[in-house]
């Protein structure tokens, strides 16, 4: 056989040798189209979900005056039944009272002619 050396040497980065391109490619990036639909549709999904929590917003609100309103109507009948209960325990307080009991009863003594 024969004598070999084997030399060992930096190759430039750019050079041929084995299982290497020489051609490089630049880097790609999105083209000004690509960015300005890209950040229409940013824009577009959280307008939207804008849109969104203020109608939940506006759900809430309805549910509320809703009961608000359901409020205020037993609030008002609530006080129409205090003043039946005074009104029924005052008649009761007269009928039991000894001044009541006093009295004569009321009789119809006549009625008046044409």
């Amino acid at each position: 056989m024969s004598n070999q050396t084997y030399v060992t040497r930096r190759e430039p980065v750019a050079s041929f040798a084995r299982n290497r391109n020489t051609i490089r490619h630049a880097k790609r990036s999105l083209g000004s189209i690509s960015q300005v639909v890209i950040i229409s549709m940013i824009t577009l999904v959280c307008g939207l979900i804008y849109v969104a929590e203020g109608a939940k917003v506006t759900g809430f609100d309805y549910e509320i005056s809703a009961v608000e309103s359901e409020i205020s109507e037993m609030t008002a009948k609530r006080d129409d039944l205090a003043v039946e209960k005074a009104r029924l325990n005052s008649v009761a307080a007269a009928k039991n009272s000894t001044v009541a009991a006093a009295m004569e009863d009321a009789t119809v003594t006549g009625y008046a002619a044409d």
